[in-house]
């Protein structure tokens, strides 16, 4: 069951109207660091655990991403409010499909499901989502250096904080698993590879843990150990009309 509530999770108050920057804005509406994907990610990622704890949290986390969504969607529209007193081409999206968010990103491209990233495994999901929380909270700080309204700036500053708290609440959560510093999950066990890093970068290397022992054997000065791959073959028009026949030829002997 759903159940929205008209009043806003947070207050949202424009200052001084930029349709421009509300163009800006569309990133996080329709674009792929933006709300709705967050959203949508996290509650459908929720299908997939058995965790009641972890489950619990990304629905919790999901609801409070659809009240962002909201939140951004106000900010556009307060942002657009003046749309007939701007020139086409500072806001051309606005000019043509009207004031107010649509599901398009800041350059125009329509909202795809492509960017939701979920996998079905609880792990590689929550990885996942601490990523997406780092790129909305870098579009949030790109967009309050593009913007010097202080009611705006007060919204995004309040979205980028909460895009940290939910990262945080991932990492809580893979911890709890044994899972936040351990790269591996599934039930395949990794070849004897697995501890080895090649230098393939050479000159001027860096070693640092990513590369040291314990953890990892580093092969300074890595040799091919596949040999060469066989011929390719094409019995297209790339043969010779000659060799054709010739196999041909062969063949009836």
């Amino acid at each position: 069951m759903f159940l929205h509530h008209k009043e806003l999770i947070q207050p949202v108050s424009v200052g001084k109207p930029d349709t421009r920057f509300g163009t800006f804005l569309l990133e996080q509406f329709g674009g792929a660091t933006g709300e709705l994907t967050a959203a949508l990610q996290y509650w459908v990622q929720s299908f997939h655990v058995e965790n009641a704890g972890i489950r619990d949290m990304l629905q919790d986390i999901a609801m409070e991403e659809f009240s962002h969504l909201e939140m951004v969607g106000k900010l556009i529209a307060q942002h657009t409010s003046k749309i007939d007193q701007t020139p086409v081409y500072d806001a051309p999206l606005f000019k043509l499909k009207g004031n107010g968010p649509h599901f398009l990103d800041s350059q125009g491209s329509c909202w795809t499901a492509a960017y939701i990233n979920e996998g079905g495994n609880v792990v590689r999901d929550l990885r996942a989502n601490i990523a997406s929380e780092a790129g909305a909270r870098q579009t949030y700080e790109a967009l309050i250096g593009a913007c010097d309204d202080a009611g705006t700036n007060k919204v995004l500053t309040h979205l980028l904080t909460r895009e940290i708290t939910h990262a945080n609440m991932f990492m809580k959560a893979l911890d709890a698993m044994g899972k936040l510093t351990d790269p591996m999950f599934g039930n395949v066990p990794p070849d004897d590879t697995v501890k080895l890093v090649f230098n393939l970068s050479q000159g001027e290397d860096v070693r640092g843990p990513w590369n040291e022992a314990p953890e990892f054997e580093y092969i300074a000065d890595p040799e091919p150990k596949g040999g060469m791959p066989p011929a390719p073959v094409n019995p297209s028009e790339e043969r010779s009309a000659k060799a054709k026949l010739r196999d041909k030829s062969h063949k009836a002997h």
